[in-house]
Order: structure tokens, then sequence, then C-alpha cells
């Protein structure tokens, strides 16, 4: 009987270990690497709600999730931290915008990538169309077909009078002269002188709004990519000194001192690209995920601003205003 006991015991634990054993072997860590074109201290906001969104699908570092987060300011860095990317084979690559998602499709074709805010996804390469990709990439677009002619036009309904208006591009970043181009053409309906200018890196910001003071414009839009958004801290305190009204896309300019942003939110895109991940480790093939565009722009408005630069916003818009900044 004793004998008996014992195989009974055995074969009991035998039946119960497994399942325990196996359960814990099921829990598969999975590595996603994140190249970012820009310097590392633009990034912590982005990251906060990028890690907020993974961990609302399961996914959560120490557990069963590894980050592999990369920063390059240049094209050739860019190039470069692709190819260290793609070397530690990762499950999903995560570029934040049109020129991270290039380095990165450029340094493989079978690893899914997924892009957190193109403007222009199909003039870039990046996907054959929007609703079929087809390739290993796919993400999200941050760009609406009119979206800069809109902050134009946002800019005279503030100062009907203005007629000569600033434009502070990277013009080392390709991706942005599109914008320079819609805004030229909108400037041309609306009756308004633009006057492009352009700052390759940090220490052109200066001269750069300095050559426009000297040019009597009387505001400032910001096209916004890596440099300008590191930046904008800088750039909002330059045109309140020379008291130009300053428009910009991400409401972080409108959050910085800028008068009014008007853009889709950016904090959604990044958290909608968890989504995405998401599909793809669960089996999802990048060509049969299409590009999402944003159905919402918003418009921020900072009545602090306007107040100190002797501004009165009209209460038409202010109604339209998403967030007013008091």
């Amino acid at each position: 009987m004793r004998l008996i006991g014992l195989a009974v015991v055995l074969i009991l634990g035998l039946i119960l270990v497994p399942p325990t054993l196996e359960a814990q072997q099921a829990v598969r860590t999975y590595r996603i690497a994140v190249l970012v074109a820009g310097p590392a201290a633009g990034f912590p906001p982005i990251n906060a709600v990028f890690k907020q969104g993974l961990s609302e699908h399961g996914y959560v570092e120490g557990k069963n999730l590894v980050l592999e987060v990369r920063f390059a300011t240049t094209p050739e860095q860019l190039a470069q931290d692709a190819e260290a990317l793609v070397r530690l084979n990762p499950d999903v690559i995560v570029a934040s915008v049109t020129p991270a998602a290039q380095a990165a499709k450029n340094a493989t074709k079978t690893i899914p990538i997924i892009f957190s805010a193109s403007s222009d996804p199909v003039a870039f390469g990046l996907v054959a169309s929007l609703a079929r990709p087809g390739g290993n990439v796919t993400g999200l677009s941050n760009a609406g077909p009119d979206a800069s002619g809109k902050r134009l036009e946002l800019l005279k309904e503030v100062l009907p009078r203005v007629s000569r208006v600033a434009v502070l591009w990277n013009s080392a970043n390709a991706v942005i002269a599109q914008q320079v181009k819609e805004t030229e053409a909108a400037a041309k309906k609306l009756g308004v002188q633009v006057h492009v200018v352009s700052a390759r890196g940090p220490d052109d910001l200066e001269g750069a709004l300095a050559a426009s003071a000297g040019e009597h414009v009387g505001a400032l839009i910001v096209l916004s990519d890596f440099l300008t958004f590191a930046h904008r801290g800088r750039i909002v305190d330059l045109s309140l000194k020379n008291r130009w009204p300053l428009i910009s896309e991400p409401k972080e300019f409108a959050v910085a001192g800028g008068l009014m942003t008007y853009g889709p939110n950016f904090s959604d895109l990044y958290r909608r690209t968890a989504y995405y991940v998401d599909k793809i480790l669960k089996g999802a093939k990048p060509a049969d995920l299409p590009v999402e565009q944003p159905t919402k722009f918003e418009l921020v408005i900072n009545m602090k601003t306007a107040k100190a630069l002797g501004i009165t916003i009209p209460q038409t818009l202010l109604l339209r205003a998403d967030h007013v900044i008091e």
C-alpha cells in the first residue's frame, strides 16, 4: 500500500508540475527597436506615451519587452543606427518620422517597420499606397492635404492686415520641403508674401530669425521637425522678442509660449503606434495593414501670449479651439 501511495504522489507530481513549467516557459520576451530622428532631449514625452500604449496591450519592459532605442540627427547617423538595430534582429522596428523610416527600410526588407508620423509615406517611397502598403513597412501619417495652408489661414484670421510672414524650416530635412511649397502656394492665394529662412542646425536659428527681422515680417510660421521641435523654447523666445505671433504644428509650441498650433495630436499618434506593434507581434503583416491618417486636427491657442502681444483673438476662433491656454 505504501508503494502504491508513493506511486500516486509521483504521478500527481508529474501531472501538476509540467503545466507550471510550461506556463513559465510560454512567457516570451519581445524585442522592439526604436529609431528616432532627433536628439534624445526631445524624446521623453514621446517615449512615455509609447510605453503607455504598449502597456495597454500587455507589453511591459522588464517583464516581456526589451526596447532598443537609438537617436540620430544626421542621415549618416540614421543609416548607421538602422543597420545596428537590424543586427539585433528585433521583432519590430518603430521609426519616429519619415527619415528614420527611410533609413530602416534601406537596412532591412524583412523585419516589420512601423512609422509613427510620416508626412507623405507614398511620395517618399515608404509604401506603395495608403490602403495597400506592400512590403515590410506601414504606420501612421501625420499630414492632412492642406494643413500647411490652413495654418496660414488661421494667422490671417487673427491678423487680417498681415502682409508678410516668415517661414522657418530645417533645410537639411528634405521631407519638409513639400510643406514649404504648400505654404508658398497658400500665401499666393491669400495675398501674403512669405520670407523663407532655413536653419540646418541649432547654431543657425538666431541668424535665420535675425534675417527675418530685417524683412519686416509680421508673424512667424515654424515648420516642425526634430530640429525646430527640440529647440522650440528658444524659437518661441526669439519670436516673442521680435513680437511675432507664432504658429506651428505640435501643441508643444503653444505650451512653450507660441500663439497658436494646428495639427494632429502627436501623443495620440505615438500611442496608436503601439496598436500597430501589437498587431504585428500577433502575426499581422505590414503589407496588409493600411496606413492610418489623422481624422482630427487640434487648434491650440495661447491666450497669455495673445495678451502679451496685444492681439485680440476672434471669438469665432476661440469657440473652434480644442485647447485654450490661459
